[in-house]
């Protein structure tokens, strides 16, 4: 199959143009006329993982391995490393990151994952009235996203409404007019920030919240790998962070 074909059923249900400025979806190694013989699909790619695939393949990620221009290639950076591997094993790349985020995945996340009902939602972020004490709802998420520890910054007792952005959201912090806000990726100054604005905040991590991409995708590939005649294998990216708790190295 031509990496072609694959990519415009992708853009047929999250298209490529949705995506943001910043960003950097659609085809990042290789050419729409190459063929491939194995598909992967994963959130991310690292090192070992690439060094694993097989060749001729084509790879589709949430995260795009390379954001900005390149000005040096010289093996000794993230995406340069994993760069080469691709190269030398004639593996294309193709990632659909904040497109998807739009069309499908947070949405994914805050219904499917979460079991939270959708009351609206703008772009990115999700609103949702839970009527749940602040306690019920970490615990909730304890148990749906299997967080081991949560950071958090409680302002309310009770949370009547929420609002959930899969990934790192703070930046969107002025769009949010909830009790409480779930994302990733919150850093010291945005929990003062969320305090002084008296809303809660709940961080349930970036690699945690988006790791149903795989699972996903599968879903919306299903009828057309069926049609013709491919299967998914689904690759797990290692998270790069651990934690340390009570003795315990947990991934």
């Amino acid at each position: 199959m031509k990496i072609r074909d694959i990519y415009e059923f992708l853009n047929s249900f999250s298209p490529f143009e949705l995506q943001e400025k910043w960003d950097n979806s659609g085809l990042i190694v290789g050419n729409m006329n190459d063929t491939f013989e194995n598909l992967y699909l994963s959130m991310d790619l690292d090192l070992e993982l690439v060094k694993n695939l097989k060749e001729n393949s084509l790879v589709i990620t949430h995260h795009p391995l390379i954001f900005s221009g390149l000005k040096k290639v010289n093996y000794d950076t993230y995406s340069s490393k994993i760069l080469k591997e691709l190269i030398k094993k004639d593996i294309s790349l193709i990632s659909m990151h904040t497109n998807i985020d739009k069309t499908h995945l947070n949405r994914f996340v805050t219904e499917e994952i979460l079991g939270f009902k959708i009351e609206n939602q703008n772009e990115f972020i999700a609103n949702c009235s839970v009527d749940m004490s602040f306690d019920d709802l970490l615990k909730h998420l304890n148990k749906r996203l299997n967080l081991k520890h949560i950071k958090f910054v409680k302002i309310k007792e009770y949370i009547k409404t929420l609002s959930i952005c899969t990934g790192s959201a703070m930046s969107l912090i002025d769009a949010v007019d909830t009790d409480c806000f779930i994302t990733g990726d919150i850093k010291y100054h945005d929990a003062m920030e969320a305090k002084a604005r008296g809303l809660s905040l709940i961080d349930i991590r970036h690699y945690e919240s988006e790791n149903y991409f795989n699972i996903l995708l599968e879903e919306l590939l299903k009828e057309y790998l069926k049609k013709n005649k491919l299967k998914a294998i689904i690759t797990a990216s290692k998270n790069p962070f651990e934690f340390f708790i009570e003795g315990e190295n947990i991934e």
